[in-house]
């Protein structure tokens, strides 16, 4: 897109983010606006994926949701780590997958297959939509080969007994996404792993130990071994979607470490910008403030919700609630209070379906709807703010000006970025017993007679017996209370 073009773009159509590397909020100017290349780390499948970890994944789809709700074509692309992460992000310790395969015993591709359809059910569970390009680790061994090739033939790799390492000091601009201070890291740190120059370098590739079975390693021009962790990103996002692309996405513990990395040995290889658009959303983190994550022992995943009876997009729904940008607070109450809310918007959304019934979803007639439609558009545009997007929901639910017919229509527009599959929402089926039928009978015939004493007695009677009742011009309807 040109200067000239986006400063003719109707204000109300500039979609802004906060760009990690410049620490700004900027105008989104893709490189190429018939498409838009985005990527998005994906996880480790070592274990299954925490709640916290899924929080990263609804913010990538909000990311191309908006994008898309904007009028642009996205493709995306999503890596499973199947390889080569480590116990510790300074390139020692145990594979991850190697690990929880000892301790399951069985094989690191068992692990990998395992739970990379856990995460892919618990990523549909929460309507978050499935990535174009999804791609392992383990079936680009070949292109991180030939990445570190072309970085060895650039001077800027060395070869220890340990592997082969990225040499950050060749690389000037190492550091600028976290704002790391490099020459503080290499005076006031000690380095641990046999023959590393600096502090900040970091392996492209593991040789396998003497004597060590390994149930993923390959042959390289290097020795036997396996790619290190940051390099898979660089190798497969450049494949699918070039040396240059608009927006990666992922959470902020990625910042200092792995898309610092993977920064440097992409650019480091291609002499060009890698990325455009960093997005980084923050942790959730407990009611007592304690970040959510596998090493504290604190994790919940999404079938600890289901065994509570909660809704997956009830979790989808306490999300939005929160800031991409900003800690998600996480409780017992306060995701019941997300459950209540989000059971809410489902009754009235029921109740909008059978007042209006089947329509067609047109332009926007009325000047109230388009007002919210408008106010809507500004929130998500503005940086994603969800929680603002939500109050314009609830404030044009409550407002008497706006017709029940622009009402639903709203509702299923604004969902294109929620994803709450309100379209999907049937009423529930429930059982009734014959007695609550009779009494509900008994109130009806009260009611001709106009003995409204009778009736309401009658009401109470089905009230305790744990329904409501709904008068309607074809009649009365039970619900659960």
């Amino acid at each position: 897109m040109s200067l000239e073009e986006l400063l003719n773009m109707d204000e109300k159509a500039k979609i802004k983010f906060m760009n990690t590397l410049g620490r700004k909020v900027e105008i989104f100017v893709p490189i190429n606006k018939k498409e838009i290349k985005m990527y998005t780390c994906g996880p480790t499948v070592y274990s299954r994926a925490h709640i916290g970890n899924m929080r990263a994944y609804i913010f990538a789809d909000i990311v191309r949701r908006v994008l898309e709700y904007g009028g642009y074509k996205v493709k995306q692309v999503m890596n499973i780590t199947d390889v080569g992460h480590l116990t510790s992000d300074a390139d020692e310790g145990e594979d991850k997958l190697q690990k929880s395969a000892r301790e399951q015993k069985t094989t690191a591709w068992e692990i990998s297959k395992k739970y990379t359809t856990q995460f892919l059910d618990d990523a549909s569970k929460l309507n978050i939509q499935p990535v174009h390009v999804l791609c392992k680790a383990t079936d680009h061994i070949p292109e991180q080969i030939k990445l570190i090739k072309k970085l060895e033939q650039k001077g800027f790799t060395y070869t220890t007994s340990d592997g082969v390492y990225y040499d950050t000091s060749k690389f000037p601009r190492y550091g600028d996404l976290a704002k790391l201070d490099i020459r503080g890291l290499q005076a006031g740190k000690r380095i641990r792993v046999g023959g590393k120059r600096n502090k900040t370098d970091f392996a492209l590739w593991k040789f396998s130990k003497t004597g060590e079975r390994r149930d993923m390693e390959w042959n390289s021009p290097w020795g036997k071994g396996f790619p290190g962790w940051h390099l898979e990103c660089s190798a497969m996002s450049m494949k699918y979607l070039g040396e240059t692309f608009d927006i990666h996405t992922g959470g902020i513990d990625h910042i200092p470490i792995h898309h610092t990395n993977e920064i440097a040995q992409s650019e480091g290889a291609t002499g060009r910008k890698f990325v455009n658009y960093w997005l980084h959303s923050d942790f959730l983190v407990m009611s007592d403030q304690e970040k959510m994550s596998k090493s504290l022992g604190n994790v919940v995943n999404l079938g600890t919700l289901e065994e509570k009876g909660i809704d997956p997009l009830a979790y989808r729904y306490l999300c939005l609630g929160a800031h991409y940008r900003k800690r998600l607070l996480f409780g017992e109450e306060i995701l019941k209070n997300a459950s209540n809310t989000f059971n809410r918007l489902k009754g009235k959304f029921l109740e909008l379906k059978e007042n209006v019934g089947d329509v067609q979803l047109g332009e926007m007639e009325s000047q109230i709807g388009r007002k919210y439609l408008d106010s809507f558009r500004s929130s998500v545009f503005n940086d994603l703010n969800t929680p603002q997007a939500l109050a314009v929901m609830w404030e044009m639910l409550g407002d008497n000006e706006i017709s029940n017919f622009d009402k639903y229509r709203l509702l299923l527009n604004f969902d294109n970025v929620s994803g709450l599959k309100l379209d999907k929402i049937q009423p529930e089926k429930i059982e009734v017993d014959r007695e609550i039928y009779q009494l509900l009978k008994k109130r009806e015939d009260a009611r001709q007679d106009r003995n409204w004493k009778k009736a309401d007695k009658l009401r109470g009677e089905i009230y305790n017996s744990g329904f409501i009742i709904e008068d309607t011009p074809e009649g009365p309807r039970l619900k659960k209370r």
